[in-house]
């Protein structure tokens, strides 16, 4: 059987990944990918990493049984809580654990983009915390749509920098930052949030979120006398969170792995980011993916409520699982998410991010059995949502 959680040699998830940078970045990347490993495999870098998760982040987060939700769905449904996380997401365990790695590599700047706002938050939460100067790069529009993680990174000490070209969204947030990378290749590190960009970043974020699938895999068998579910839910963007709470799971065929990407107002209509149903081969960020293109290569466009999905490509190990057939992705329109995000509101008194309202949809879509065991990557809460939940709760009420 194929080994899903490895790259090559060369950074590919099969036909997906390597690492294409401009050549002022070339030995800043090497230099990466050959200390990355070690550095977070050394026992002085681990020690440090879980006691801060442990102590600062506040994990292990729990693995809640969601008993009315399980009802509505007849199976046994549990939310891996990263919502609960300090900064609200599951952001932070990969920003600390590429701060300490940076640390470790003598830089002295720490630069990251971000689109909902939650990565930005945890890089600068962190910088913060280890006293390094940051600059996190946010795209114009979702600087407006994302005000309170705006002014938490403010309040942290981070500069923020509104990026005013392409459609002022995530992809433009990076295209700056790899910009400032260029310029700055010798005492800056650049700490990419999501599963993308050149390798080792894709294998490096997998591995620093796999907590999630670690502390699923005891959780489950302190509830259910195993270590497996039967699904495994989640978000995909560039695909961080998913990949963390698959990653102890992609080699286990008794699990499937559906992932939900952002439809926006339809596939079909041109106003979407669900690269995997509509993307071709491409490098997109330093990274051979599947990209939203025209046939001359240029960049569509991606359109989504979710900031933190509004992206036009998807990390290459997601691809591959795509290609492949072992996740299965399916698309999530806006209204769906909306809907999801209610429904879990009204039922459980938990207020889910817009991202992992996506991941929500997905189970009215899929049939289960009573004795499934089902866990569904809750990734981040719904506090820099409000405002667009509470200007689509009208809507909500007339599908009701």
């Amino acid at each position: 059987m194929k080994n899903f959680q490895q790259t090559d040699k060369n950074g590919f998830y099969g036909r997906f990944g390597g690492a294409y940078v401009p050549e002022v970045l070339y030995k800043t990347v090497e230099d990466l990918k050959l200390q990355y490993s070690e550095i977070i495999e050394c026992p002085d870098f681990r020690t440090e990493y879980r006691q801060l998760l442990k102590d600062y982040v506040g994990r292990p987060t729990p693995l809640y049984h969601a008993r009315r939700m399980s009802r509505q769905y007849g199976c046994k449904l549990y939310l891996k809580r990263e919502d609960l996380n300090h900064t609200g997401a599951h952001k932070i365990n990969n920003a600390i654990g590429q701060a300490l790695l940076a640390k470790r590599m003598g830089k002295k700047r720490i630069i990251a983009e971000t689109g909902a706002g939650q990565h930005g938050v945890a890089t600068a939460t962190v910088c913060a915390l280890m006293d390094m100067p940051c600059r996190i790069y946010m795209g114009a529009l979702d600087v407006e749509r994302q005000r309170t993680n705006v002014e938490r990174m403010r309040m942290l000490g981070a500069e923020v920098f509104p990026v005013e070209s392409g459609n002022m969204t995530l992809k433009d947030a990076t295209n700056e930052a790899i910009r400032d990378w260029c310029c700055h290749p010798g005492d800056t590190f650049y700490i990419i949030g999501s599963t993308v960009g050149p390798h080792p970043y894709p294998d490096m974020v997998a591995r620093l979120q796999s907590v999630i699938s670690e502390e699923i895999k005891w959780q489950l068998r302190e509830k259910e006398g195993r270590d497996y579910p039967d699904y495994l839910l989640a978000c995909v963007g560039g695909g961080s969170n998913a990949a963390g709470a698959m990653f102890h799971y992609l080699n286990d065929e008794r699990v499937n792995l559906v992932l939900a990407e952002a439809g926006g107002l339809g596939v079909e209509t041109g106003q979407t980011a669900a690269t995997m149903q509509i993307g071709t081969m491409g490098i997109l960020h330093g990274s051979r993916i599947k990209v939203m293109q025209t046939e001359d290569g240029q960049i569509i466009e991606p359109y989504s409520i979710s900031a933190g999905l509004d992206y036009p490509g998807a990390g290459p190990m997601h691809c591959n699982l795509h290609e492949t057939g072992r996740a299965r992705v399916l698309p999530i329109n806006d209204d769906e998410a909306l809907c999801g995000a209610y429904e879990l509101t009204r039922l459980e008194g938990i207020i889910p991010a817009l991202e992992s309202s996506h991941a929500l949809a997905l189970l009215p879509k899929l049939q289960f059995r009573p004795d499934d065991v089902v866990v569904l990557n809750l990734s981040g809460r719904g506090d820099k949502d409000l405002d667009t939940y509470l200007k689509k709760l009208v809507c909500y009420h007339k599908t009701q």
